[in-house]
This record gives C-alpha cells, structure tokens and sequence, in this order.
C-alpha cells in the first residue's frame, strides 16, 4: 500500500463524529446559524492551547455566558459590560481583559465587515495565496481588539505556525464529517494545515518535513507534500493525523511508504 492509500484509509477510519471528543472542535456542532458558529469557533481556537481538558472547561464557560446566540451576545452586550461576566476568567496565560478584548474585537469586526467571514475576505486573499489574508485577518482582529489580546491573537508580524487561525479556518471552510464549514469565498485547495508539536513530529517522522522549527514556512511545506495526495483538499488529512499515536506513526514508518 503507498502512502497516500495509507493516508486515505486513515480519513475513512478516524474522520467520524464519534473521534471528535475530546476537541474543542465539538462546540461549533451546537450552532446551525453560521453567524453563530464562526464567533463560537474563533473564541474556540482562540483558546485551543495548553491541555486540552483545561481548553475545553474555558471554553464551555465562555459560550455558556453567550447562549443561545454567540451573535446576539456580542451585539446586545455592551462592549464595556463583556468584563462583567468574564472578570474572573483564567486561562492559562490569558485573563478576563484579555478576552474581553478579543469580543470587541469580533464587535468592531462585525460592525466594519459585518460578518467575520467578510472581514477576512476582505482581506484581499488571491487564488492560492491564503498566507496574506491570514496575516491581514490578524491585523485586523489585533487593531480592533487594540493590542490587548496578545494570547489570542498571534502578531501579523510574527514568525509563527498561526496554528489556532489554521485550525479555525479548518473548522470553518472545510465540510465533511468532521469539520462543519459554511464561509464562502475561500477554497479548501488553499488552507494550510494547523502544525502543533504533535503534527510537527508525526511530519517530520513520515518525512513530509525536515524543518526543526514549527513554524509557518514548516506548515507550508507540510501542506505541499499533502497537496500531491490531494491538491483540491489537502488539510482534509489533519484531523485524522492527530488522532494517531506514536506506535501507529511508527508503524507506518516501518512500512517504508515514503
């Protein structure tokens, strides 16, 4: 068997419902509205790093705050009033401010674009080309936020994987078993996949990359060696990847598919 029937037969095997928990990625499924869901899932991989019991208790706490509707949430409340239900938030490195701003963030962002999905289109993405509309949708949410939620938001002048925006626009054009989509305007042709640790190691031990560095020049490289296996869907691989051990990962090696 070579390796991308190897990487299939992995998307049919893991790229179900029931290997989603525990991922953060299960709270978007309790949103039908997509106006809903992309406020939900950019406070969901916002907060996506650390352990992930940790990440999926702060974000309950978050979304439980905004029922039933994330959008109608963040419009009602008054943008100064958001610090009175969170004022007590801790996450890791980030804190109740710290969050606050991100929801005004996602106000402004609303008010200038009106959708979230707009805001990064507008972002002047070109066929193939997402890296800059990555880059544009961070400056906006860090301008619109004011600077003040740096654990949230990466700098649009870093050298980082950008792993939490790649991963939310995973979740949001993607549309499968898994991943729930509904953005438009933006192909699953040009995602990037999302590289942690764990995705930079099972790459790096499945010779999709050689870099040490997880960052986004690694993520690219990654993404393109996934392009020859499916140039229309190449992150569709990710959240398969993730659900592997290291014994399974070694045992693919083993094979000699590369």
């Amino acid at each position: 068997m070579g390796l991308r029937e190897e990487l299939d037969k992995l998307y049919l095997t893991y790229n179900h419902m029931k290997f989603v928990h525990p991922d953060p990625l299960e709270f978007l499924y309790d949103y039908e509205n997509i106006e809903d869901r992309e406020i939900a899932g950019l406070i969901a991989s916002s907060l996506a790093y650390g352990r992930v019991a940790q990440i999926l208790k702060s974000v309950s706490l978050v979304l439980d705050k905004m029922k039933p509707s994330p959008l109608k949430f963040i419009k009602k409340s008054e943008s100064d009033s958001y610090i009175t239900y969170f004022k007590d938030f801790k996450h890791r490195f980030t804190t109740g401010d710290e969050l606050c701003c991100l929801l005004k963030g996602i106000r402004n962002a609303l008010e200038k674009y009106g959708s979230l999905n707009n805001c990064f289109i507008e972002g002047g993405k070109e066929s193939g080309e997402v890296i800059p509309a990555i880059l544009n949708f961070a400056r906006k949410l860090n301008i619109f936020s004011k600077n003040e939620c740096s654990s949230l938001v990466p700098s649009f002048l870093g050298n980082s994987a950008f792993k939490r925006l790649n991963l939310y626009l995973r979740w949001m054009v993607r549309r499968d078993n898994v991943d729930p989509g509904g953005w438009k305007g933006i192909s699953p042709s040009d995602l990037i996949i999302p590289v942690d640790t764990h995705i930079h190691r099972i790459s790096v031990k499945l010779g999709f990359t050689a870099r040490k560095q997880a960052d986004i020049k690694t993520a690219v490289e990654i993404t393109d060696v996934l392009k020859k296996f499916d140039s229309r869907d190449p992150v569709k691989y990710d959240f398969a990847l993730t659900r592997l051990g290291m014994n399974k990962i070694e045992e693919i090696c083993l094979k000699k598919l590369i």
